[in-house]
């Protein structure tokens, strides 16, 4: 054990967000969520996104390696017949066992323990919440779907449980719909890592997720803005039908609004978080004001700009009192449009060779 943990003393096994090594180029070490935030924290000084640290892929391989879960895992996963559901689950529930039951080596909880007690200090509360999210490696892959495939964990309030979180994570890179999507797609089980993110919850009065194109016809000179009251999981996952605002991006005008009744929001509770009835006063009122809407329309351009395409990006506003802070959570390629595009693009660069090859034909 110590021996491996030795031929690893040279890496990082967390990484603040605003670190040099935590954007695109190290997704590798980072995951693509972590990534991104890390990215975000370059996009321009309106942009807020809430402190937080990467726990690597180094931590997770020096795990692995030495508890010999690695060679667990890839004994489980080479023997499955992944045509068939019961053994892939199967091998699912017995990798994820392990890697939970197992405990992690002394050195890799002391950096844990370090890292969250400097976001403590950081946020100046004694009482953080944060949200344990996963961030493989392999996730906003243009050629593969891993959205979704792995678990976050919200409103986590103490370090054991942030311990305890964070392998869970790690263990839901072997879900049952992960596996079976690596064997099908040809990815390599041993090169597909998994971070964790440990971010500062947001106590969103409003939050929701826009995108930098119109999704349904894939115009750049909107922004659509979806929102609701509370956390922005009810929008996510869909269980609301949110408000929803097309407005123009030179403008700033609303050209499209619909603000339907808002049944339920996701609150954070002391065992996380939960679905609640929106107050009856609340239910047809829009989720963000006009002015609101304007900010968040800013934010959205700023941050297209600083990736140079189209965004899908989840935000949340904290309101207390007078203090209003807009946040930005995640932001990740527009794939719809995007991928239009990079067709179309492809196809005229054809369509210009087989021109040109005809025009020398002739001469």
């Amino acid at each position: 054990m110590q021996e491996h943990l030795s031929t690893m003393s040279d890496s990082t096994y967390t990484l603040n967000f605003e670190s040099e090594q935590c954007t695109k180029e190290n997704v590798e070490l980072v995951g693509g969520k972590n990534a991104s935030l890390g990215e975000l924290m370059e996009a321009g000084d309106d942009v807020q996104v809430p402190p937080g640290f990467a726990v690597t892929t180094d931590f997770y391989e020096a795990f692995l390696g030495t508890q010999s879960l690695d060679e667990y895992i890839t004994d489980q996963v080479s023997e499955v017949d992944v045509d068939d559901d019961d053994a892939v689950a199967a091998a699912s529930h017995n990798i994820r066992e392990h890697i939970e039951n197992a405990s992690f080596p002394a050195s890799l909880i002391e950096e844990l323990r370090s890292s969250w007690e400097e976001l403590r200090a950081r946020t100046g509360t004694d009482d953080l919440q944060v949200a344990v999210r996963s961030s493989a490696t392999a996730e906003d892959l243009p050629d593969a779907s891993f959205a979704g495939q792995q678990d976050t964990y919200l409103n986590v309030t103490d370090f054991d449980a942030v311990k305890r979180r964070t392998k869970e994570c790690m263990a839901s890179l072997f879900t049952a719909r992960a596996i079976a999507y690596r064997e099908k797609h040809g990815f390599d089980h041993d090169e597909v890592l998994i971070s964790v993110g440990i971010q500062k919850m947001v106590q969103a009065r409003s939050s929701g997720v826009m995108f930098t194109v119109n999704p349904s016809n894939g115009d750049q000179s909107k922004v659509r803005i979806e929102s609701n009251w509370g956390l922005g999981e009810a929008v996510v996952s869909g269980i609301v039908n949110p408000d929803s605002f097309l407005v123009d991006k030179p403008v700033y005008k609303i050209v499209d609004r619909n603000v339907p009744d808002k049944d339920v929001m996701t609150v954070s509770t002391d065992a996380g978080t939960e679905e609640v009835d929106v107050a009856d006063d609340k239910r047809d009122v829009p989720s963000v004001t006009a002015d609101e809407l304007i900010k968040l329309t800013d934010l959205a351009k700023t941050i297209e700009q600083h990736y140079d395409e189209p965004q899908d990006i989840e935000w949340a506003i904290e309101e207390q009192g007078d203090d209003k802070q807009f946040f930005i959570l995640q932001s990740r390629p527009e794939t719809t449009w995007n991928e239009e595009a990079e067709q179309q693009e492809t196809e005229n660069s054809s369509d210009s060779s087989t021109a040109t090859d005809q025009i020398l034909d002739h001469l």
